[in-house]
């Protein structure tokens, strides 16, 4: 009984000093400190006074100044073509030439039978005369003598007819030289020399489109008629085209100017939209027919207004706001602060209430933060985790 007992006393023994061990490894373990509140860094813009131009934007398509298909007017072997495909051309420039053999025998033709009617009425002009006269002294009847005049009046109608034959085969002969009707860019060549060519050729022989200057055709929604009429009212409209990446469409790096030509008679019941066309200089051929470009159509400019980057805008569900930049004791922290917003460009938002000049605004990093955040002010673009 007694070495049970003393059994029990040494097990109580082994368990208090497990239980003292473990006690103090947990309590000599590394101590966890409170983190700290860490500023997060963020880029900042002051909110300007500036003046704000207001465009109406759309999608637009380049098109051709002017287009012509060039057609033969004859049918003949076309026996030379003288441009090479993409070239230049003026206005009367000789492009092709049709085998001028067939159309110049024609004329000569009708040329010779000319001097023969000319003969032929000069003597019935003679015998006309002279039975007039004899009408007169009663030595032939009248009967003889009309018939002189109607013999010539058929012969001068003959020498009519044989004249404006000519005058038919001199031009099919001037439309053996084919020519540009107007000066431009030709494109590929539809039919090589020596096929024969006849009028209303399904592509023709060759287009030529006018590129400098060249147009670009857009729509914009009806509710904007009323400003556009009155940006027309009060000047020439100008307008931007360029490309995705803020360029022309050639990649020159920097938007065509032009200014609007044209709006549509009628608003498209289908759509509900206006189609109108602008001219651009296209001096460096940065537009080119077919292409898409994104156009901005100047109606109006804002004198002084309240603009802010448009990274600077945020949503929520309360609507739009800004983290608005407050100084503390401790530092720089963020405040939410809703804005009310005007117009929306591509660069600046103009802001109509909510902040003033000189306020600083949150326009990258804005993603960490909530109201009453510490934040600190970088130069370069804040480190997202």
């Amino acid at each position: 009984m007694a070495q049970r007992r003393r059994r029990f006393i040494f097990i109580g023994i082994i368990a208090l000093l497990v239980v003292i061990v473990v006690v103090r490894l947990v309590a000599g373990g590394p101590k966890k400190h409170k983190p700290k509140n860490l500023a997060i860094p963020v880029k900042v813009a002051a909110v300007k006074l500036q003046n704000v131009p207001v465009y109406l934007t759309a999608l637009g398509t380049v098109v051709a100044y002017r287009t012509v298909v060039v057609q033969p007017m004859i049918t003949g072997p076309l026996a030379k073509v003288l441009f090479h495909e993409g070239q230049f051309v003026k206005a009367g420039q000789l492009l092709a030439e049709i085998d001028p053999a067939p159309y110049q025998a024609a004329l000569e033709q009708a040329e010779a039978k000319l001097a023969q009617d000319q003969a032929s009425a000069a003597n019935a002009s003679l015998q006309a005369r002279q039975y007039a006269s004899l009408v007169k002294q009663n030595y032939t009847s009248k009967q003889q003598a009309a018939t002189a005049q109607a013999t010539l009046l058929e012969a001068q109608a003959l020498v009519k007819q044989d004249q404006a034959t000519i005058a038919t085969d001199k031009i099919n002969l001037g439309y053996t030289k084919i020519r540009a009707p107007i000066a431009g860019k030709t494109g590929i060549l539809q039919v090589d020399a020596g096929n024969i060519v006849t009028p209303n050729l399904t592509n023709g022989i060759v287009t030529i489109n006018t590129l400098q200057p060249i147009s670009v055709q857009f729509s914009l929604p009806q509710q904007d008629l009323m400003v556009l009429r009155q940006a027309m009212a009060a000047g020439p409209v100008k307008l931007l085209a360029s490309d995705e990446g803020g360029g022309a469409s050639g990649g020159k790096g920097a938007a065509e100017r032009g200014v609007l030509s044209v709006l549509d008679n009628t608003i498209n019941s289908s759509t509900g939209t206006l189609t109108a066309k602008g001219r651009f200089a296209n001096r460096d051929e940065g537009l080119w027919p077919g292409g898409f470009v994104n156009v901005q159509v100047l109606v109006k400019s804002m004198s002084g207004a309240m603009v802010v980057p448009p990274d600077a805008v945020e949503q929520g569900p309360d609507g739009s706001f800004v983290y608005l930049i407050a100084r503390a004791a401790k530092g720089a922290k963020a405040k939410v602060q809703p804005v009310r917003l005007g117009y929306q460009g591509r660069d600046v938002v103009v802001i109509t209430k909510g902040l003033k000049p000189g306020d600083q605004v949150v326009t990258e990093g804005g993603a960490r933060l909530s109201d009453g955040s510490l934040v600190k002010i970088v130069t370069a673009a804040p480190h997202q985790p």
